[in-house]
């Protein structure tokens, strides 16, 4: 036979560990907050942007031109990879003067271009805002110099250099979204812990226990009667025992 949970017993669940998914949650809140702001180095972007032009020569029709955007946007793919390439970043590398490789200038840049756009965004990451526009502006400055001799072409021109604003701020970490992650995050394992507690939590606590897993009918409940019922007991009687006893000695009094 299928054992089948309602809704009310789920509620029950989560009520009974309430504070089991709070802990959870608000542990995993503060795990990301502590990590976010302390563990994880803020990275900055900054990015410039070139264009490619038509040839030099004017073309003779419109349909000419057509034709010229349509290879000039061809060979952006190209231009993307070219970008990237050890020809263009080693020079990169040594025009920038710090301890930078091909290898790890490729990772701190991103080459990116709209569809069917001749504008291509060059963004350069990094810890150092400065430095991160630098390396935007002498990967697209360095390209253009060097894409005449690569390619035999002077199609290339800046759209747009790249600028420090007067307070930079960093595109990652993320401090909102990581912690709310960390919030859904905390609230899913503290929720499947409570039901696979309450899963494995085999032991008898209500009559109605009783009568499920061993299949006896109830005759009976003893009460369970605290330390503290017997003593607010012990001093109520007491209490009346001395009332008693007073109210007898001002009847005899009376009496007298």
């Amino acid at each position: 036979m299928e054992e089948t949970i309602s809704l009310k017993e789920i509620f029950e669940v989560l009520k009974k560990r309430l504070l089991l998914i709070i802990s959870f949650v608000v542990a995993a809140a503060l795990i990301s907050a502590l990590v976010t702001f302390y563990l994880i180095t803020p990275q900055y972007e900054s990015s410039s942007q070139f264009i490619v032009n038509q040839s030099q020569e004017e073309s003779e029709s419109a349909s000419n031109q057509f034709n010229d955007i349509r290879a000039n946007v061809e060979v952006i793919n190209t231009y993307n990879v070219i970008i990237k390439s050890p020809a263009i970043l080693e020079d990169v590398a040594g025009e920038l003067g710090e301890d930078f490789t091909a290898g790890k200038l490729s990772e701190k840049i991103n080459v990116s271009s709209a569809e069917n756009s001749q504008v291509v965004t060059v963004t350069a990451t990094d810890p150092d805002p400065n430095m991160a526009r630098d390396i935007a502006n002498t990967t697209v400055a360095t390209f253009q110099e060097k894409i005449p001799d690569i390619m035999s072409v002077d199609n290339v021109s800046i759209l747009s250099e790249a600028e420090m604003n007067g307070n930079p701020s960093p595109v990652s970490p993320k401090p909102m979204l990581n912690i709310a992650i960390a919030i859904v995050l905390g609230g899913m394992i503290g929720v499947g812990l409570a039901f696979l507690l309450e899963y494995f939590d085999n032991t008898i606590k209500t009559e109605k226990d009783i009568e499920e897993k061993l299949g006896v009918p109830v005759l009976g409940v003893i009460s369970h009667v605290s330390d503290d019922d017997i003593q607010v007991n012990q001093f109520q009687s007491r209490k009346q025992t001395r009332s008693r006893g007073e109210m007898h000695g001002t009847q005899e009094e009376k009496v007298n």
